[in-house]
């Protein structure tokens, strides 16, 4: 499902500490007034860009520590609809204490399940145990937000900063809907947006990229299942994202689900991962090179 946004629907779900660090601001007179020529171009943008959202659920069950997500065929036969698998490989982390985490750890093992028809996007379609299920995401902007600002330096910082948070704003949004109306699995939810942005909803919404899913080559994985082009986003040969101001990732609603960093693995590991992803452990070395 793609969703759009107007700026003024995500300006409360803004997380302005992030914008804050990023402009290494810590006096709390130039927060202030930073905010308030941010909100002055958050007004003058308005209508004329805006943030998108796309979102499918599957269902999925764990495979060690790959996430098997199952997905209809177009093809049919004999009339009944056919179950395509997609392994998202993930990594266990291997440093400091037990219990050592993997994102797969948060959804129920492998098993036979029965076929249904993702393409019935409803409330209703999607309260089975959340344990059983996952939610694959992108967000992002409108291109003119990183290319109609060039020839003013500060401004295209101001626009690139706010970009980048409405991205994020629009993942925040998102998720909300979600778990409240299409997963629903958190249906009577009533949390402030303050208690939002310091995730205080059940589940967990890792992106791409960060310390529990630190490959950002499997941004192709995702593409290929929700096919991030229908919101403007294409892939570089590394698998960033473009537009810069976009998120990617996994929407995992277990009631212990929490994050956590990978950390450092060894090679014993990384050639389990190149394996489970099928490619040159040469490159998945130059994927995971940080955390090597």
């Amino acid at each position: 499902m793609t969703l759009t946004y107007d700026i003024s629907e995500l300006v409360p779900y803004i997380n302005w500490p992030y914008f804050f660090f990023a402009w290494q601001v810590k006096e709390p007179s130039e927060k202030d007034r930073l905010r308030q020529e941010a909100e002055a171009l958050l007004q003058q943008l308005e209508g004329k860009y805006h943030a998108y959202g796309l979102f499918e659920l599957f269902d999925a069950h764990s495979d060690g520590d790959d996430i098997v997500v199952f997905r209809g065929r177009r093809k049919e036969e004999g009339g009944r609809r056919l179950l395509q698998e997609q392994r998202i490989p993930c990594l266990r982390q291997q440093q400091g204490n037990p219990p050592y985490l993997c994102l797969s750890d948060f959804i129920s093992p492998l098993e036979k399940i029965v076929a249904f028809h993702p393409q019935d996007i409803s409330p209703s379609s999607f309260l089975l145990p959340p344990s059983s299920k996952i939610g694959l995401f992108a967000t992002s902007v409108s291109l003119g937000l990183e290319t109609d600002f060039s020839s003013d330096p500060y401004q295209k910082m101001m626009a690139q900063l706010l970009a980048d948070r409405l991205a994020e704003a629009a993942a925040e949004r998102m998720h909300e809907q979600v778990r409240k109306e299409y997963w629903g699995y958190a249906k009577d939810e009533n949390l402030s947006i303050a208690d939002m942005l310091v995730e205080k909803f059940q589940g967990i919404r890792p992106a791409v990229g960060y310390p529990s899913l630190p490959d950002t080559s499997l941004n192709f994985v995702l593409d290929d299942l929700i096919d991030m082009k229908q919101i403007g986003i294409r892939l570089t040969e590394s698998g960033a994202m473009k537009p810069h101001a976009s998120v990617s990732g996994l929407m995992l609603a277990h009631p212990e689900a929490r994050y956590f960093s990978i950390g450092k693995i060894g090679e014993d590991q990384l050639r389990d991962y190149a394996h489970r992803r099928g490619l040159p452990l040469e490159l998945c070395r130059k994927f995971l090179a940080g955390n090597l």
